[in-house]
């Protein structure tokens, strides 16, 4: 099969989110972490979402969330991902399609459901994610079509296909049909936790296969074991062509071997939800990399993007990106 180019095409786990309003003692009767995300079997999924208060559907998966910023914005994306063909894979496809995103990876016809996570809003925004993998395991090799990889500016990796077998593989596979495009290779480290359980592995992709990363200051201190982000950014520096570290209300860094770009964080009204920040500041920033948009640039639409996604409750965009963009003048 041949494909459109498209500026982007994401490689993820296809998740719909269960998003609640939690206090902090919930987090503390059921033992979770706040603020990191947890790893889930099916009977605990069912067990937490009995236990939640009243929640809203959304799709989501952090790739997804960030082509679909990146067709908010008027770009270009494709998206892979794995669903069951049952009725959150259905609403799953739907979203995605309807925002204008290519998404024609057939849906698994037996094994475990379209995964689920459930998203736990704190009352000062932050996100504890209980995630359900289910159908996203099925991910695999076959999957990535060398064609669709070929088509596309840049691949988008999440670091949470490092964890089932099947996508490590279609993630390596994606990386090097990627590479022997002379296309860009880009990552984000997804969560803390994720860069604990393999932190070797992801240094040596960093120095070999990724040449765009995307990380968050909790991450990059965590890949790279220190307690300070100037050290951090220093060690990222000699492993990356492009870091774009991310620092919450401190704004991002843009960092290359040769220029450092410091990029404030977009004021906003109230922090109401601080799930997909991160997504849609890489939709903001790849929208404008491939776009040829110089680098300080990239940084005000990631930030834009991320300001948008954090004054409401959900990882989709609820206003036009593009607009937002041409408001402020990028």
């Amino acid at each position: 099969m041949t494909h459109n180019p498209v500026d982007v095409v994401g490689i993820g786990n296809a998740i719909v989110d269960v998003l609640a309003r939690i206090d902090d003692d919930f987090l503390e009767t059921h033992n979770i972490s706040k603020g990191a995300m947890h790893l889930v079997d099916e009977d605990q999924a069912r067990t937490l979402y009995d236990a939640m208060g009243p929640g809203i559907e959304i799709s989501g998966g952090s790739a997804a969330n960030t082509i679909a910023g990146i067709a908010s914005f008027g770009g270009n994306g494709a998206y892979i991902g794995k669903v069951r063909d049952d009725q959150l894979g259905d609403v799953f496809g739907h979203d995605i399609r309807a925002v204008g995103v290519d998404f024609s990876v057939a849906p698994a016809t037996s094994g475990p459901a379209t995964a689920r996570s459930m998203i736990l809003v704190s009352p000062d925004g932050e996100r504890t994610m209980n995630t359900f993998l289910g159908a996203c395991v099925g991910l695999g090799p076959d999957d990535v079509e060398p064609s669709r990889i070929q088509s596309a500016k840049v691949t988008y990796l999440e670091g949470y296909l490092w964890d089932p077998a099947e996508a490590k593989k279609a993630f390596l596979k994606a990386a090097k049909l990627a590479h022997d495009a002379d296309r860009i290779v880009s990552l984000t480290l997804s969560d803390a936790f994720c860069v604990d359980r393999y932190r070797d592995e992801f240094k040596g992709l960093l120095r070999e296969d990724v040449d765009v990363l995307f990380a968050n200051e909790a991450e990059i201190c965590s890949l790279y074991e220190v307690d300070s982000f100037d050290a951090a950014l220093q060690a990222a520096r000699g492993d990356c062509k492009l870091a774009v570290l991310t620092r919450s209300e401190k704004g991002c860094v843009v960092a290359a071997a040769d220029e450092v770009h410091v990029v404030d964080a977009e004021p906003i009204d109230k922090l109401v939800d601080a799930t997909g920040a991160g997504d849609l500041f890489a939709a903001g920033f790849l929208h404008g990399f491939t776009n040829g948009k110089p680098l300080a640039h990239c940084g005000r639409l990631g930030a834009i993007a991320a300001a948008e996604i954090i004054s409401h409750i959900g990882a989709r965009p609820e206003l036009s990106l593009k607009d937002l963009a041409e408001r402020a003048g990028l």
